[in-house]
């Protein structure tokens, strides 16, 4: 992982006016990944969009924790299908040109 990338903990949490043991929250439930170097936290900048989504679901919606962690999981598997369903149309389209 390339350390010009992290974003240091309380940088991401001053930007976004948060508390530190939300992260610790979302990093604990596997929702985001946290490096330590030298006793210090960080975010990887590309976890950012994620974070946000995690922010909003938590404190503008009052999802807790296990909400967030529910509705992740539950957007990776509408993704998968998502995909699947496209692998199925283009098998589809594939076949119906062969006639």
């Amino acid at each position: 992982m390339n350390q010009e990338n992290l974003i240091a903990l309380e940088e991401i949490c001053t930007s976004y006016n948060i508390e530190i043991p939300f992260i610790h929250s979302l990093s604990e439930y596997g929702l985001i990944k946290v490096t330590i170097i030298q006793e210090r936290l960080f975010v990887d900048h590309t976890q950012l969009p994620h974070l946000e989504k995690y922010i909003n679901f938590h404190y503008t919606l009052g999802i807790n924790i296990e909400g967030i962690e529910t509705i992740h999981h539950l957007l990776q598997r509408m993704d998968a299908l998502q995909e699947e369903i496209n692998r199925l149309k283009n098998t589809l389209h594939f076949h119906e040109s062969k006639l």
